[in-house]
Parts: C-alpha cells; sequence; structure tokens
C-alpha cells in the first residue's frame, strides 16, 4: 500500500524547487497570465467579495492586480487564527496597514471577519480532477469542509504543478476550477 504522506512529501521538495527555479520574470509573466483569468470570471460572475491571499515561497503574486482592481472589486485575506481550524477571512483593501502573522505571513492588522463568495487559493500541484496539492496544513480544505456557504474556489498555480493525481483522501475537497499560465 501507498504511503500517500511520503509521497505527497517528496511531490511538495519536487514542486518547491520548481518554483524556485523559475525566473522572477517568469513567474511575474504567469501571474499576468493567471490574472487574465480572474478578470474573466470576475466580468461574468460579478462577485462581490474576492478572497485572495498573500503569496509565500514562489506563488503567483496576484497583488499588482488586486491594486489594479481595487476600484471595482472587493477583496479580504485569509488568517489563520488558530492551528488546525479553519481560516477567517479578512477583509483588506491595498495599502492597509499590515502585521505578521502564522509564518510570517502578512496580514491585515484591523479583523474585520468577511465571507468571500470567491475564494482564489494558491496550489502547489493538482490534478486533473481539481484537487490540489498545497503546503500540507490542510487549511483551505478545512476552511472548506466547515463552511455551509462554500464559495466558488479557484485554484491557482504554475502549469508545471499538473500531477497525473494527487492521491486524493477524504479530507480533500476539489476546486471549482484551475487556473494557470496556460489556461
Amino acid at each position: 500500500m501507498m504511503d500517500v504522506a511520503a509521497w505527497r512529501r517528496e511531490k511538495r521538495k519536487e514542486l518547491y524547487a520548481a518554483r524556485k527555479a523559475m525566473t522572477a520574470a517568469q513567474r511575474h509573466e504567469a501571474a499576468e497570465k493567471i490574472a487574465i483569468g480572474l478578470d474573466e470570471h470576475c466580468r461574468r460572475h460579478r462577485p462581490a467579495l474576492v478572497g485572495l491571499y498573500w503569496p509565500i515561497k514562489y506563488e503567483p503574486n496576484l497583488l499588482s492586480w488586486a491594486r489594479e482592481r481595487a476600484r471595482d472589486l472587493r477583496f479580504c485575506l485569509p488568517v489563520v487564527v488558530s492551528r488546525e481550524q479553519p481560516l477567517e477571512f479578512w477583509r483588506w483593501s491595498p495599502g492597509d496597514p499590515m502585521q505578521s502573522s502564522v509564518w510570517d505571513i502578512q496580514v491585515p492588522a484591523r479583523r474585520d471577519v468577511v465571507t468571500p463568495d470567491v475564494m482564489i487559493a494558491p496550489l502547489l500541484g493538482f490534478d486533473r480532477d481539481r484537487y490540489r496539492l498545497g503546503n500540507g496544513g490542510g487549511y483551505f480544505d478545512r476552511t472548506l469542509a466547515a463552511r455551509m456557504d462554500r464559495p466558488f474556489v479557484i485554484g491557482v498555480g504554475y502549469a508545471s504543478g499538473e500531477l497525473e493525481t494527487i492521491h486524493p483522501q477524504p479530507h480533500d475537497i476539489p476546486m471549482d476550477q484551475i487556473l494557470t499560465e496556460r489556461s
């Protein structure tokens, strides 16, 4: 029987190395292409509140996209309030005061809990069934499982993260859509 946890740990190492090996220009270009897909979604569905993320570990940086769309869209960021608990989303606008939180991720300085109707989830790896391989903490899956009013979830990452399967487990929840620089 396969040790899925060990396989995922090894796959994460490989995928982190591939992301880190990309040049800053390649990552920037990928983020711009992902932003085009986000713009299409937002034009079609007109979300009231978009749950973004603060990029870490060479994730696609969509902060400039948010700054450019701040007149038309409202945003919030995920916050780890307690380990192994669902995330809270705190209202955020580009330029708001920020503070360092768990893993030194920047979060809004003011706690204003809101509910996004679109959630953008960074992914390290993904498969054709839209299952996401993240950083391994389980926060996004835990958050989705706890929600009665599940938002539309868009996983964003690099095309190089596509896997045949992530070997989904019962706690894994597929994304509604995956966007990469090639999709």
